[in-house]
């Protein structure tokens, strides 16, 4: 099994959805309430971001962490990988995989997920938990630099080559992502350096960045729509998050006809690692309701 995972009855699992193989991590006992986990963007993965969140979910819930396409241990075809491409692969995994009508909760680029699939099919979504969630604002997190970098691809294969050989330089990258250096443990490096050095690692991420960012921000925006949302939401958010800022969230909240909001004042971007404990327990007790 994957290294960072905190949990033991763990199935690692695949599904063939377009003809392209999708693997996840399954756990809990079947016929509980099931829960879909999706990861962020860069080069993340179910059991990078879900990790620690896995087991404590699993004991009420039939657990699905997937493997978004183009990253972790799911395949990695050519582009484009728009958001529009990943909620519908992540429609048909849903179909294919036979998970029925889940709880998604989705961190950063699966939170944008999350949203969109709970707008576009809320026929498949129980309801959705977006975390740091992308899609609810406009401004980019380093205004023209972060779109110049996004033409720029080789900036983005150098950082990673840099990030894959030198633990010092991921490290600092990490730690950008969370308020508590101790989420940073060695064992959460090596799984992250490990995806670093898989073929084509960030190729998807690349791909997304450049259909996503426009010249004046970010071209998916749903804030427009989420008083069409007609699942309930809790939004989910790090008071420190420099990628995609804590006022997103708070307010779609208030656009959503059953929104909530929780920010985590001292929290970072990356939440279900920099706050664990809070996280799985405000999930937990939320999905009870």
């Amino acid at each position: 099994m994957r290294p960072a995972i905190d949990h033991d009855d763990v199935v690692e699992s695949g599904v063939y959805v377009r003809g392209n193989e999708l693997r996840f991590l399954r756990a809990g006992d079947e016929g509980d309430p099931p829960i879909l986990l999706l990861h962020g963007g860069i080069v993340d993965a179910a059991h990078l971001s879900w990790g620690a969140a896995i087991g404590p979910l699993a004991a009420d819930h039939e657990v699905y962490a997937l493997d978004l396409l183009g990253y972790g241990r799911s395949d990695k075809p050519p582009g484009p990988y728009p958001t529009d491409r990943h909620v519908e692969v992540v429609a048909e995994f849903l179909d294919v995989a036979g998970v029925g009508t889940p709880d998604v909760v989705g961190t950063s680029l699966g939170g944008g997920i999350a949203i969109q699939l709970a707008l576009d099919r809320p026929d498949l979504v129980e309801r959705i938990v977006p975390v740091g969630a992308f899609g609810l604002g406009t401004e980019l997190p380093s205004g023209r630099r972060t779109y110049l970098r996004s033409r720029l691809a080789f900036l983005n294969r150098l950082n990673f080559w840099l990030a894959a050989r030198r633990r010092g330089w991921l490290r600092q990258g990490l730690e950008a992502l969370v308020e508590d250096p101790d989420a940073v443990s060695e064992e959460l490096l090596d799984a992250v350096q490990a995806e670093l050095q898989r073929p084509n690692a960030g190729r998807a991420f690349r791909s997304w960045r450049k259909a996503e960012v426009g010249y004046g921000g970010w071209n998916t925006y749903y804030y427009t729509r989420l008083d069409e949302l007609t699942v309930p939401a809790l939004f989910v958010h790090g008071g420190k998050d420099h990628i995609f800022p804590a006022r997103w969230a708070e307010r779609a909240a208030g656009e959503v006809p059953q929104g909530e909001v929780e920010v985590f004042e001292e929290a970072g971007h990356w939440l279900p690692r920099d706050r664990p404990d809070r996280f799985n327990e405000l999930v937990t007790s939320y999905l009870a309701e």
